[in-house]
């Protein structure tokens, strides 16, 4: 028996995925005291912004360097 794969259409751009993602994360960290926890969200949220800053650059039409 074949397994099938469950596909989601997204609606939204990855870009505009990994952005949102960034932003709930920021706002989150800015909640919390400084520490372990908080330092680890903000890697998380910096790491989403460069994968979207990434996106947009392989997904350009010239493949110019991010600025």
């Amino acid at each position: 028996m074949k397994k099938t794969r469950n596909r989601a259409k997204q609606t939204t751009s990855l870009q505009d995925r990994l952005n949102a993602f960034a932003d709930h994360i920021f706002h989150k960290a800015a909640r919390l005291p400084p520490g372990v926890e908080r330092d680890q969200l903000l890697k998380r949220a910096r790491r989403a912004e460069i994968a979207a800053d990434i996106d947009q650059w392989v997904s350009s039409s010239g493949l110019q360097s991010p600025t």
